[in-house]
């Protein structure tokens, strides 16, 4: 397949710039992969759609403070985005300048000298003053996606974070899960739906275009997944009564789908390690029944991955019909539930 079929018009001002005054208040899009049938309903009215023994399964990483303003020695600027933390006080991150970088490089931060070591394909192996995420911790800002047009507010340090967040190390948020509150989670629990959690570490790869034109040659960043016994068991009990097994969100499908590729028998197993599966139509689901996840950039890995679970023709429709009701788009915008079509 190619890039360009996954593209469309997106009006830019269906671009969310800001979240909603309330977590569970958006908008919510129901696509029923077998029949191709949409509903257009909203996040609060998440539990109607699920059933007591269906198992959602949440991305619990938590994203860092990973953007940096720095200067070369000459005075030009530099940005620095963390993709991730290494041993010792070192990284690898996204530079970017006006007149390029090189290694040997010192850059000047608010938190003290970064030194360029050397250059790993697109990404940068930097050392730092402190250990990479204490340190972006304390000196960097929120890293809003370059679609929204705006300086981070002190209320993005808490509103681009899920609830669940806890274990360090994504650059960018698990979207999906940015809809649930309290209130959510109690009525989902009330209904009998159970949760479990995998780590996904959302690396700065995620707001990179695809650059070729035959996906068959795009190569993905790699990304640190952690994907636990205890989730793998109640995979397995939610299978056993009957019940469903919702991913929320595509870093969700990701790190289940690359744990399941991971075994020997290509069923789900405790695994621990680094993915750069790249997810297009045809791929075989082994996982999961249901994905929730907000609307993606066109001519994206993200969205080439809901077309793969739901089918293309259903979920580019889905969006012509989201554009034309003004649902809210990307980051904070609203959201989809779809179930898998029929293989």
């Amino acid at each position: 397949m190619h890039r360009e079929d996954f593209s469309y018009h997106l009006p830019p001002e269906l671009i969310a710039q800001t979240p909603l005054a309330e977590r569970s208040a958006s908008r919510l899009l129901v696509l029923e992969g077998r029949s191709g049938a949409l509903t257009d309903a909203a996040i609060a009215e998440l539990p109607a759609y699920l059933a007591a023994g269906d198992l959602l399964v949440f991305n619990d990483t938590r994203v860092v403070a990973a953007r940096l303003a720095g200067a070369k020695p000459t005075g030009g600027r530099v940005e620095i985005f963390l993709e991730r933390a290494l041993a010792g006080h070192e990284a690898l991150a996204q530079l970017s300048a006006s007149k390029g970088v090189r290694e040997g490089l010192s850059i000047a931060t608010a938190g003290g000298e970064v030194r360029v070591l050397e250059q790993r394909a697109d990404l940068w192996r930097i050392a730092l003053p402190d250990d990479a995420l204490d340190f972006f911790e304390r000196w960097g800002e929120v890293p809003l996606p370059p679609y929204i047009d705006r300086a981070p507010l002190p209320s993005d340090r808490e509103r681009y974070q899920s609830i669940f967040a806890r274990e360090r190390g994504a650059v960018a948020a698990p979207t999906a899960s940015l809809h649930f509150d309290a209130t959510l989670m109690a009525a989902l629990e009330a209904r009998g739906v159970e949760r479990a959690f995998v780590t996904l570490h959302v690396g700065a790869g995620t707001f990179q275009p695809v650059r070729v034109g035959d996906l068959a040659t795009h190569r993905m960043h790699a990304e640190q997944v952690t994907v636990s016994r205890a989730t793998c068991e109640a995979v397995a009990r939610t299978r056993a009564r009957g019940g469903r097994v919702v991913a929320v969100g595509t870093t969700v499908i990701r790190a289940l789908e690359a744990a399941a590729l991971a075994a020997a028998d290509r069923t789900l197993a405790p695994w621990r390690g680094e993915t750069e599966l790249f997810i297009t139509p045809g791929f075989r689901f082994r996982v999961s029944d249901a994905l929730l996840t907000n609307f993606h950039l066109p001519e994206s890995t993200l969205l080439m991955l809901v077309c793969a679970f739901a089918g293309r023709e259903a979920v580019l429709g889905a969006y012509r019909h989201a554009i034309a009701a003004r649902y809210r788009f990307f980051s904070y915008g609203d959201a989809m539930l779809l179930t898998a079509r029929a293989a």
